[in-house]
């Protein structure tokens, strides 16, 4: 699975979480999650590649979403939890 498709899914499962997606060129960094007004909203970085923008999105998602909860495919989950582990530490 390639970081765009997974990229779509990780999108996806914020979505499902009630965070608006929104797309900007905002000079490469990959985009983030941010709240504005009470409103949750995750920039994603046109001018970012997929992999750079999948990374911040798997953080994103490791704050808010319980992945152990729920069924995502198993590329997803690993990509998630290496990002997820790769913070903390």
């Amino acid at each position: 699975m390639n970081e765009q498709r997974i990229l779509e899914e990780l999108l996806a499962l914020l979505e499902s979480k009630g965070v608006a997606i929104r797309n900007e060129p905002l000079g490469g960094s990959g985009g983030g999650l941010c709240t504005v007004k009470g409103e949750q909203i995750f920039f994603v970085d046109t001018q970012a590649t997929s992999a750079e923008t999948a990374a911040v999105c798997a953080e994103a998602v490791s704050k808010l979403v319980d992945i152990d909860k729920i069924y995502i495919r198993p590329e997803v989950r690993q990509f998630v939890e290496n990002y997820s582990n790769s913070e903390r530490q």
